[in-house]
């Protein structure tokens, strides 16, 4: 049997990246999906109409996500598999309160942002070289991060109401839904603690000393691959 020659070999990588390549650039639009649901919540009203609008940035993110990771048939078949129901219940849930449990949508949502970090994290680490892509998923993955856990707290708030406590604010508004919770994971995650809102059961203590060491890892991490990567590039003699 004739092996394929080298024109044949790159022929076939460079298709591959190049159909990679379509999925791995909506990295960026993760990113931007991901910065548009931080910025906008915040100015949302709790009403319908914001938690309309809300929906929509969540379901933005989910879709963003799913092409951003859908680089390989399999990934992709799971993407759609774990953000269809996510997207489901998001909507399910703010037209029938009463039908959809919000457990069923933090759950779903769970599955779905951990499968999105694990094959960001992989494509950043099994990246040759350093281009936009890479640095737009290392930035998203961050806050994906942060996201994740932003569901984890929420979940837990509706399991059990005494898990936080808040030391200001309106006792109408002391709960960890929307960017309450993405305020306190991001701010657990850079280990910036304002002592507005406290973790006082141990297994909300648990979860945010597991993030905040999870962050730090992942900053150390992946500082180290950018560099070793830039070194790699810039090598004498490196293509």
């Amino acid at each position: 049997m004739a092996s394929a020659g080298p024109e044949t070999t790159m022929s076939t990588a460079a298709s591959t990246v190049a159909r990679s390549g379509i999925m791995r650039s909506s990295t960026a639009h993760l990113l931007v999906a991901l910065v548009l649901l931080i910025f906008i919540s915040p100015f949302l009203p709790q009403s319908r109409a914001g938690m309309f609008a809300n929906s929509i940035l969540t379901s933005l993110v989910l879709v963003a996500g799913t092409l951003a990771i859908g680089y390989r048939r399999s990934v992709l078949v799971w993407a759609i598999v774990l953000a269809v129901p996510a997207v489901v219940s998001i909507w399910l849930y703010r037209m029938l309160p009463g039908l959809m449990p919000s457990e069923v949508l933090l759950g779903a949502a769970l599955l779905f942002i951990a499968l999105l970090f694990v094959n960001l994290l992989r494509f950043i680490t099994t990246a040759p070289r350093i281009n936009a892509d890479i640095l737009c998923a290392a930035a998203a993955n961050y806050v994906v991060l942060a996201l994740f856990w932003a569901f984890a707290y929420e979940l837990l708030d509706k399991i059990n109401p005494d898990s936080f406590s808040f030391t200001v604010g309106p006792v109408a508004a002391q709960s960890l839904k929307g960017f309450a919770g993405i305020y306190f994971s991001l701010s657990t995650q850079c280990t910036v603690g304002y002592g507005d809102i406290v973790p006082v059961t141990n297994v909300a203590r648990m979860l945010a000393v597991v993030q905040a060491t999870t962050g730090m890892f992942y900053v150390t991490m992946l500082i180290a691959r950018l560099v070793a990567l830039y070194s790699a590039h810039h090598q004498p003699g490196a293509q």
